[in-house]
């Protein structure tokens, strides 16, 4: 089943047009974008957060370890927030009734972007979710974790990231 909704998406990004999907990896910079937030208010990336480490997520919830795994990450941003460790959550090819239930459900409280048409998961090479990068305060990946991962995964990335 699992095979099926990397399937999907892939071929939801690939009916995107535009720009062909990159191979995103440790060191690259990380590609920017723009669009909205859940709350309404416009998001820039990297600029909105210059000079912050960001763990920029991918994830929708039909994703069977996004509800899990998004939850670690809050109790690892609740840990950092206060060093300066951000997180935003993109949801991939989801409207924002659907976002907006999912988010109130699990209960986290870090950003969360649209990404109605995954024209940004496509912009970050995203084939399969959940998908999370772990970008430093240069707008550096340094890190890049595909398919399930655990609190302890999250919280190592972060704290090279606030090295």
């Amino acid at each position: 089943m699992r095979r099926g909704f990397l399937i999907l998406l892939v071929s939801l990004l690939a009916a995107c047009g535009g720009d062909p999907p990159v191979n995103l990896n440790t060191g690259d910079i990380a590609p920017t974008f723009q669009t909205t937030r859940l709350d309404g208010m416009a998001a820039h990336f990297p600029a909105a957060w210059a000079g912050k480490p960001v763990v920029v997520r991918f994830w929708a919830d039909w994703c069977k370890f996004c509800e899990g795994e998004m939850q670690a990450i809050e109790a690892v941003y609740q840990r950092h927030k206060g060093k300066g460790l951000e997180v935003i959550a993109v949801n991939a090819g989801q409207d924002r009734q659907t976002v907006e239930a999912f988010i109130k459900k699990i209960g986290v409280t870090y950003p969360a972007l649209l990404d109605e048409n995954a024209k940004i998961a496509k912009r970050y090479g995203v084939v399969g979710l959940p998908t999370t990068y772990f970008v430093d305060a240069k707008g550096v990946v340094r890190g890049k974790v595909i398919g399930e991962a655990d609190e302890a995964t999250f919280e190592h990335h972060a704290l090279l990231l606030l090295k």
